[in-house]
């Protein structure tokens, strides 16, 4: 096993799976914080946390689409074709 490959399999199998979960974490804890801002009974406090946790849900989905980004630009640096090595690839990448 090359280099080239080590760096396919991290890239594919852990780098890809985490960011993919904690941006759903990311979502989630947005779409919670929306939830509690906008309900009716909601007092000021629970209106502030809901604020906070969009704020914070937003920053976090911007970092994961930043760490695709770097990632993708890593790779293009590197020059590393990922479909040399049998990964599959979206048409737009």
């Amino acid at each position: 096993m090359n280099i080239d490959q080590l760096l396919l399999k991290i890239y594919t199998f852990i780098l890809n799976p985490f960011i993919a979960v904690l941006f759903v974490v990311a979502t989630v804890y947005f779409l919670i914080g929306l939830i509690r801002y906008f309900l009716p009974q909601g007092s000021d406090s629970d209106r502030q946390t809901g604020q906070r946790h969009m704020v914070w849900g937003l920053v976090g989905m911007f970092i994961m689409i930043t760490v695709f980004g770097i990632m993708k630009l890593i790779v293009n640096t590197f020059g590393v074709n990922l479909s040399d090595f049998g990964a599959t690839l979206p048409s737009n990448y």
